[in-house]
C-alpha cells in the first residue's frame, strides 16, 4: 500500500531536483545529466509513455516522452522552441501543499498547489495533480 509518506517523500525528491537542476544553469553538461537523472528516477517513463502535461507548456503541451519532458525542464531542443527551461529559474525551494491524496495499493493521486521560492524570496504558487504508481521493483514514480 502506498502512504501518504511515501507521497511526501517523492515530493520531496522533485523538489530537491528542480532546485538543483537550477544551480547548475551555467554547467549545460551537468544541468543535462541531473535531469535526465531526476526523470529516469522519478518518472515512470519505463513503461513507455506517461501523462505529462507541462503547466507553462502551450504550443506543446503535452509530453509523453523522455525526450519532451527533459526540454521542459532545461530548454534547448528545437524540437520544442517554446520551453525556456521552467527549472533553471532558478528556484531555491519547492514546497508542496496537498490538498487531497488518494491512496491505493499501487496507485495514488495527489492535488493541491506547490510553491517556488526564488532568488529575491518571492512564491510563485502553482495547482498540480500528480499521479503516482509503484513499478515492478517498488519503486513509486511518477506516471501522471
Amino acid at each position: 500500500m502506498i502512504t501518504k509518506q511515501d507521497i511526501q517523500d517523492i515530493q520531496k525528491k522533485w523538489g530537491e531536483a528542480i532546485v538543483k537542476i537550477g544551480t547548475l544553469k551555467e554547467d549545460r553538461s551537468a544541468c543535462e545529466e541531473v535531469t535526465s537523472g531526476l526523470i529516469t528516477s522519478l518518472y515512470a517513463f519505463e513503461d513507455g509513455h506517461i501523462l505529462f502535461k507541462p503547466t507553462k507548456a502551450a504550443a506543446e503541451q503535452f509530453r509523453p516522452d523522455h525526450k519532451a519532458a527533459l526540454s521542459y525542464f532545461i530548454g534547448g531542443d528545437s524540437d520544442f522552441p517554446e520551453d525556456g527551461g521552467f527549472a533553471l529559474q532558478p528556484w531555491t525551494k519547492v514546497r508542496f501543499e496537498n490538498a487531497h491524496i488518494l491512496l491505493d495499493t499501487n496507485r495514488a493521486t495527489a492535488m493541491g498547489n506547490y510553491f517556488f521560492t526564488g532568488e529575491d524570496g518571492s512564491e510563485t504558487k502553482v495547482e498540480y495533480t500528480f499521479g503516482y504508481k509503484k513499478n515492478d521493483a517498488g519503486e513509486l514514480k511518477i506516471e501522471l
